[in-house]
Parts: structure tokens; C-alpha cells; sequence
């Protein structure tokens, strides 16, 4: 009788934290084409020959979409293959960049690909990273309540999988000569500012408690 109540405790405990988040399924088209080009760049990019793009996260990278709406960055992030413009990413694979999370100015978490397969996200840590999009830019800061979201999804996720790190965008490179790095192109890099300092100094001061780390 006591494990059947910390269970339901336990169920009760995530479905109330997960209404806390507003998460809102919204899945990307995960299709067949989308698996077999994920496992090319599995194979390709991190030397990982897979049957199945998936993935055991360590990592939490957070990102800022540089602009946008929840529909116009869903739109984008729902296309198979890169826009021609991207021809620095395109030259590695055509695969269109996603994220496993899409967070809107108020608060409001959409899933967008299940945290334990690939995304192409972060160059590098693709294999082991879940990333977080939020809407908004340099120009336009992320919000307070983005903050409160992007604290509350770390927590949730960390609870889930066995996640050690916490990292923005800009700090990925840290890790570009750790044992985590998976590479196979060494001038495969390119600079990020986002989501910014101040971004990730509110959104750790929330997780101190995780003891997560931003380093190898």
C-alpha cells in the first residue's frame, strides 16, 4: 500500500509540475526520411552508427531563435531539409536544424521532439544534448517568465534522464576538447551569443539545488 501512494505521489508530482510548465505537445514531422538523415549525421558527425536516432541526454543546451512566433519557428524547425542560405551548415548536411523544446514569451513550453531522440541543435553534442529554443533575440531579450520556464523544464528533464550539464549556446565550444566532444570535422564550428549571460545567470540562479555543471 505504500509504494501504490508513492507512486501515485510520484505521477502527482510530475503531471502538476508539467501543468506548471504549460507544456503543449506539438511534434515536428519526425518521418522516416527525417531518421535516416539524423543516423547519416549520427554516423557522419559523430562517428555513432546507430539503427535508431536515439539518444541518451546529458546535456541541456538553451538557445534564442534570433526572432520569430511559436508558428513562424515550428513552420521552420517542421522542414526536412536546411534553407539554401545556410550554406555553412548545409556543406555538413542537409538535415534541417530542431530542438526538442520550443519556449514562447509567456512561459509556455512546447514539445516539439521527444527528448531522447536526435535534433540537430548544437554542433558537437548533438548525439547526448536536449536543446531549448525561446522565443526572442539580442534586440528582443528573453523574458522573466521564460526564465521561470526554461528553470522549471531543466528540472523536469533532469528528473527524467541523466542530465550533468547545463550549458547556453555560446558556451558549447568549451567543450570542443573534452571526452564529450564527438566531431568528426575539426573545422566544423561556428561562434553563438545566445541565449545570453544574463539569460543563463537567472535561469541557474533558479537550479543551484541540481548542482549541474557548465564545464567538462
Amino acid at each position: 500500500m505504500n509504494k501504490l501512494f508513492q507512486f501515485l505521489f510520484l505521477s502527482f508530482c510530475f503531471l502538476f509540475q508539467a501543468q506548471n510548465l504549460k507544456i503543449i505537445q506539438k511534434p515536428i514531422d519526425y518521418s522516416k526520411e527525417r531518421m535516416n538523415l539524423s543516423l547519416d549525421y549520427m554516423k557522419e558527425h559523430h562517428n555513432l552508427i546507430e539503427k535508431t536516432p536515439n539518444i541518451t541526454p546529458k546535456i541541456i543546451v538553451l538557445h534564442y531563435t534570433a526572432g520569430g512566433t511559436i508558428d513562424s519557428n515550428f513552420r521552420y524547425l517542421n522542414n526536412l531539409y536546411l534553407e539554401n542560405q545556410r550554406g555553412t551548415l548545409m556543406k555538413q548536411s542537409s538535415l534541417n536544424v530542431s530542438a526538442h523544446f520550443l519556449v514562447d514569451r509567456d512561459g509556455t513550453v512546447y514539445q516539439l521532439v521527444d527528448p531522447g531522440l536526435f535534433a540537430r541543435h548544437t554542433i558537437g553534442l548533438n548525439y547526448c544534448a536536449i536543446g531549448v529554443e525561446n522565443i526572442g533575440s539580442k534586440s528582443k531579450p528573453l523574458t522573466d517568465k521564460q526564465v521561470e520556464a526554461n528553470a522549471e523544464l531543466v528540472k523536469y528533464l533532469a528528473k527524467k534522464y541523466p542530465i550533468e550539464y547545463l550549458i547556453g549556446h555560446s558556451e558549447y565550444g568549451i567543450f570542443r576538447n573534452s571526452k564529450l566532444w564527438k566531431e568528426t570535422d575539426s573545422k566544423y564550428f561556428t561562434s553563438k551569443e545566445d541565449p545570453g549571460s544574463e539569460f543563463m545567470k537567472k535561469v541557474r540562479e533558479k537550479l543551484t539545488d541540481l548542482k549541474l555543471k557548465s564545464q567538462p
